[in-house]
């Protein structure tokens, strides 16, 4: 019999979504990192040679965005208030509690939270955009009829925090996968960086799902690091054999490391130990020449990590890096209590943060290079339990960066009236998602020099909202979203 030959890229791009229905095929092509070095790949991209950076904020806990964007036309405002009742923010109070967006779509117009004065100033700038209902879909589910079908894929364990902040970092809502989409684009391009012991996924919290690859994970950093306390804690310098000490407790460890052993996790082990050693020399090299920046970022943590990831940045090319993508959480939003109060807290924290960052990459003319987004577990109900909101599913997240096309609200913000709303899922107002997470993030991944013939590798589902390669078999809305000018 004879052998029909085809390569890795025809395999994933014409397979994934092919075999979508089959989970242990899914699941096959997911996982299986041998994939990845099935032949030699060359990239496809326009401009190999520039720097590009993704920089993703995690909302932990489920953020209320519908607070965080408010529609503002009178109808509309006056859905908003009658639904979320207590919860509503008003367009006259003194002191504001909504700030106006220099933006009008179809008649509609929005503000944001008035803790939020930074994102409105950046998006009324140009360099901020929004993404409205977006969410975890596996197929396109079009309304309240088709939901209750029996006919549509749901995404598993929809509303619960475990799957759903899992899914987002996934992108595989169907199956719960220990590999994420940053961590399969590493996969791919972690060739491009020449200093192949420093990951191209660098998470400042620790350990997670986005950037778990095939073949690659994150490299973990605090933002307090710095040359003189990365690795292993010294001994204190106030010894007078501090140095010596130092020295031998290195060498100890990296001849365990770099020993022959006969048992196979022993000598993975040793391994990983020697190329994390190699990665902290290398990192310790980078952090020597960090230069101070001129932006002033916050104290708060979230500032902090911007900062170091500002940081980090601007000394690129110390870590061989052509292509990054920076991981951050900022916890707290399970706001089913309070939500007023904690998010009068917590959005200035995000808001300036975003636009410490935003000013610290134009400081180091990375303005036009790096693109950073918000994600979260899920939104949470229009209404009120009483003082907060529960889980719900599709939101609202901002994009920011100089090759964002900006000043723009993509995707189809959605009626916030409880009645007459095809995409009202329940009595609590739980909105279903017009816009994909697949979709948000094929864009970014073609922003950042993904082929198109590999996007069903990063995204085994997007073939069901979109075609890379042709007319798409699919509703008219569920086409490109055109956030890069």
């Amino acid at each position: 019999m004879s052998k029909m030959k085809i390569n890795r890229r025809q395999f994933l791009g014409e397979a994934s979504c092919a075999a979508v229905g089959s989970m242990a095929f899914l699941n096959s092509v997911i996982n299986l990192g041998a994939i990845n070095t099935l032949v030699a790949r060359p990239h496809i991209l326009a401009n190999a040679g520039d720097y590009k950076a993704m920089v993703c904020i995690l909302l932990a806990g489920g953020c209320d965005t519908y607070n965080v964007i408010v529609p503002t036309e009178t109808s509309e405002y006056n859905d908003y208030l009658a639904t979320r009742g207590s919860l509503a923010l008003s367009k006259s109070a003194n002191p504001a509690q909504l700030l106006p967006l220099n933006y009008t779509k179809n008649g509609r117009t929005y503000s944001v939270h008035a803790g939020m004065t930074k994102v409105r100033d950046m998006f009324n700038e140009g360099d901020l955009a929004f993404m409205a209902n977006i969410g975890t879909l596996i197929e396109p589910i079009a309304d309240l009829t088709q939901y209750n079908s029996g006919l549509k894929k749901i995404p598993l364990g929809l509303y619960s925090h475990s799957d759903q902040i899992m899914q987002w970092q996934t992108s595989v809502p169907q199956s719960r996968s220990a590999v994420g989409v940053a961590g399969r684009i590493a996969d791919l391009l972690q060739d491009m960086n020449s200093i192949p012991e420093i990951s191209l996924n660098i998470s400042l919290s620790g350990k997670n799902r986005f950037q778990s690859g095939n073949m690659y994970n994150e490299y973990s950093i605090a933002n307090n690091t710095t040359a003189s306390n990365i690795g292993f804690t010294p001994f204190p310098s106030w010894w007078s054999d501090a140095g010596y000490k130092n020295d031998i407790r290195n060498k100890a460890i990296k001849s365990m490391a770099e020993a022959e052993y006969s048992n196979v996790f022993h000598k993975t082990i040793g391994l990983l130990q020697s190329q994390s050693m190699d990665a902290i020399d290398k990192f310790r090299v980078a952090l020597e020449n960090i230069v101070p920046l001129n932006t002033a970022f916050s104290g708060t943590s979230l500032s902090q990590d911007m900062k170091k990831i500002a940081e980090l940045i601007s000394v690129k090319s110390f870590l061989g890096a052509k292509r990054q993508i920076y991981y951050v959480t900022y916890g707290g939003w399970d706001h089913h209590d309070n939500v007023i109060g904690s998010q009068a807290a917590m959005l200035p924290v995000l808001s300036n943060a975003m636009s410490e960052f935003n000013s610290a990459m134009k400081e180091i003319e990375m303005h036009e290079n790096v693109v950073t987004f918000t994600i979260s577990d899920f939104a949470r109900t229009l209404t009120s339990n009483g003082n907060g909101s529960d889980h719900a599913w599709g939101g609202n997240h901002m994009i920011m960066g100089g090759p964002v096309s900006g000043q723009k609200i993509y995707g189809n913000y959605p009626s916030l009236s409880l009645n007459n709303n095809s995409l009202n899922l329940s009595t609590r107002g739980r909105i279903l998602p017009t816009t994909s997470v697949d979709e948000f993030y094929a864009e970014l991944a073609l922003w950042y020099g993904v082929s198109q013939n590999d996007l069903n590798y990063i995204l085994p589902n997007l073939c069901n909202f979109y075609s890379t390669s042709g007319p798409a078999n699919v509703p008219d809305s569920y086409m490109p979203i055109g956030m890069f000018a």
